[in-house]
């Protein structure tokens, strides 16, 4: 009897982790999606230009990118729960500040928070469902409910989106998250239980520092180019004070003992390629999706409402398709997968390039479906063979490192592709024959990494495939920071 109970007891604890855990990681995925659905409302009542849209997304994912890998080692070392409870906070606090900000500056803040805190919450929500569900298969279906429960951010944010900005304005789709929040905090304080990685790694606090100063610069330079001029002195500072900062990075990482990015991984080539191909998957995905409401607003005239119910394909195509990718790599290999994949995304990509203003939904809405589908069959392959290049003990970090890549194509996808459309609109061309040119370009640019993995991404031996998916399935599902389990 005393056992049954306690058997009772554990499973009702594990139903609340997963709870917890997966709510907060649909808070994390639902502000991915939820924010492009409301660039246009901002932008009219912020008074903003494309420049500072760039910079409300770009401040948010960029910190994402660069703490991702410390916020898992940080939740090994200094308690998990702890450190997922300081993420909730820290995020629900700045969703505050960005729902009452009474100014750009004040909203690009509250992203910047934000992005701090989903880089602590989202890896300690994995961690902490790993650490519970110590037998390997049990943690394979707690991470695959994980995945799939809170991926359905990804698909209610556009709507979500929409919905919120047409009735109450943009700072409604912030102030949806302090209820989530709340919550998360009152029910983690009570049932969550604390767990530690003794043996953790230190932190890399120069490397650290070293990658969001190198990446920052840079991606000022790239968004603040089209307005201030490529030749101004600031913009070609900025951009030789980013490669000193890379090059220090480097340098560092190097020399350490525990870098937070050990560079003797790209010596695989397996491990190379699949990050390169992911950096450009994260630019592709990331730089589209940021036009696609604009798109339908300013181009097709469609209303904020309508616009995120337009984007909608992309979303759920990938929320559909993602968890049989891992499947079809297991069957077929990573290279055919992956190639595949990035052939799809990018002739989507293209065709939304040739798309109009008078150009029927009914002719537009495949277009997303395609991109998006080929973009699900890229992510959890990547990352899967990413984590075969490298040791069984290091795989961890190998899918922390193929996150963070997709991140960092994330923050360089908004600027540059936002860059192409600045050029072009200076150049005379409308907007929507700009967004154009940028569709092309990252159609262009995931054709051209097609070829690369189709040449240069090694054949997979089937049993390794297999066993590699089976723990990598949930990734392209959450899209977004699943992978800092650093490690353990």
């Amino acid at each position: 009897m005393a056992a049954s109970l306690a058997t009772a007891g554990s499973r009702s604890n594990r139903a609340v982790l997963l709870t917890v855990t997966c709510l907060g990681q649909f808070m994390v995925l639902l502000d991915n999606t939820i924010v492009g659905a409301a660039l246009p409302d901002m932008q009219h009542r912020l008074h903003t230009q494309l420049t500072g849209l760039q910079w409300i997304v770009d401040a948010y994912v960029l910190l994402v990118a660069m703490l991702l890998l410390s916020g898992g080692i940080f939740a090994d070392r200094f308690g998990r729960k702890r450190v997922y409870l300081t993420g909730v906070a820290v995020f629900t606090a700045a969703s505050l500040v960005c729902a009452l900000a009474p100014s750009l500056g004040w909203l690009i803040a509250g992203r910047v928070l934000q992005g701090i805190g989903a880089a602590a919450l989202s890896p300690a929500s994995l961690a902490l469902l790993a650490a519970a569900h110590p037998m390997p298969q049990e943690r394979m279906k707690a991470i695959g409910l994980w995945a799939g429960l809170s991926g359905i951010g990804l698909a209610a944010g556009p709507v979500a989106g929409g919905v919120l900005t047409e009735a109450f304005g943009w700072p409604a789709i912030f102030l949806v998250n302090l209820p989530i929040g709340l919550v998360l905090l009152l029910v983690g304080l009570r049932h969550l239980g604390e767990s530690r990685n003794p043996s953790a790694p230190a932190i890399d606090i120069p490397g650290t520092v070293l990658s969001v100063l190198g990446v920052g610069v840079l991606t000022y330079g790239l968004i603040e180019g089209g307005a201030r001029g490529w030749t101004s002195p600031v913009i070609l500072g900025s951009f030789a004070a980013a490669v000193i900062f890379l090059a220090a990075f480097i340098a560092v990482e190097a020399r350490r003992t525990s870098p937070m990015l050990p560079l003797r991984l790209f010596g695989q080539r397996l491990f190379t390629v699949s990050n390169t191909a992911m950096v450009v998957v994260g630019f592709a995905l990331m730089g589209s999706s940021f036009f696609f409401s604009q798109f339908f607003v300013y181009v097709q005239g469609s209303s904020i409402l309508r616009a995120g119910l337009q984007t909608l394909p992309v979303s759920l195509a990938m929320v559909i398709v993602s968890p049989y990718a891992g499947r079809l790599a297991a069957r077929c290999g990573f290279r055919i997968v992956v190639t595949t994949g990035l052939v799809l995304a990018g002739l989507g990509l293209l065709a939304l390039g040739m798309v109009h203003a008078d150009t029927g939904y009914a002719n537009v809405w495949w277009r997303l479906g395609v991109a998006g589908t080929g973009f699900a069959l890229t992510l959890s392959p990547l990352t899967g063979a990413a984590i075969q290049a490298v040791s069984p003990q290091e795989g961890g970090l190998a899918s922390g490192i193929s996150s963070t890549t997709r991140q960092i194509g994330s923050v360089l996808g908004v600027a540059v592709l936002g860059a192409i459309v600045r050029t072009r609109q200076s150049g005379g061309a409308s907007f929507g024959a700009s967004l154009n040119s940028a569709f092309v370009a990252a159609g262009a640019l995931t054709l051209a990494i097609a070829v690369f993995t189709g040449l240069w991404l090694a054949k997979s031996e089937p049993a390794k495939v297999v066993m590699t998916q089976r723990a990598t399935d949930s990734d392209a599902v959450t899209a977004s920071n699943e992978a800092s389990v650093n490690s353990r």
